[in-house]
């Protein structure tokens, strides 16, 4: 069962999430963001995971704490479920269009953190969230799953749609990523014999 839960506590947030990689896109997220939680709902859909997401943070503040740990454990959640990594198909890519907007997301779930991020925004805020933000969102997350992420809006005028191509574009290249493939269940999809705990 490729499921995972994790439970952060730190000053700043305290933050319970639920993965099931093999699931049908059910989700309840609640982490005090609006925004936040329409994306990591698209997130959950277009994947095809199961995500449950609690979170508690210094929103008094702003949404920076509860944005990136809200990623940081929803990647270590993605990272924990995969296990040694054994059958991933490893790689996954989508181009995906919302209105004017086209983004393409190219994944590897390499264990080799790494975010190229060619987003850029034409305001500062999408209802009380900073845009800023998702970048940190993409970071946290690449690195906390050992994600080699690359994330670039083509083009696109609307943030709303731009923002959510993103989410949407990265849930099917992870989709595709953490299937299991029939040809080879039984390696990992490496020459080194290893992805999960390896450089």
């Amino acid at each position: 069962m490729r499921k995972a839960a994790i439970t952060r506590n730190t000053t700043e947030t305290s933050i319970k999430v639920a993965v099931d990689l093999d699931g049908s896109g059910k989700y309840a997220v609640k982490t005090g963001v609006g925004f936040l939680d329409h994306m990591l709902e698209q997130l959950s859909r277009h994947s095809l995971m199961d995500l449950e997401v609690e979170a508690k943070g210094d929103l008094h503040i702003d949404a920076h704490h509860t944005t990136e740990d809200v990623g940081i454990s929803i990647g270590q959640a993605v990272a924990q479920a995969l296990g040694d990594r054994k059958g991933i198909r490893r790689y996954g890519s989508a181009y995906v269009p919302m209105d004017e907007a086209l983004t393409r997301v190219a994944l590897d779930l390499s264990n080799r953190p790494y975010l190229i991020w060619k987003v850029a925004f034409g305001g500062d805020k999408l209802g009380t969230m900073d845009t800023e933000l998702f970048k940190e969102w993409f970071q946290a997350f690449a690195q906390a799953a050992g994600a080699t992420l690359h994330v670039e809006s083509l083009y696109g005028d609307n943030d709303h749609h731009i923002v959510e191509s993103c989410f949407k574009a990265l849930a099917r290249a992870l989709r595709e990523a953490v299937e299991i493939d029939p040809r080879k269940a039984d390696a990992v999809p490496s020459t080194k014999g290893t992805l999960g705990g390896s450089l």
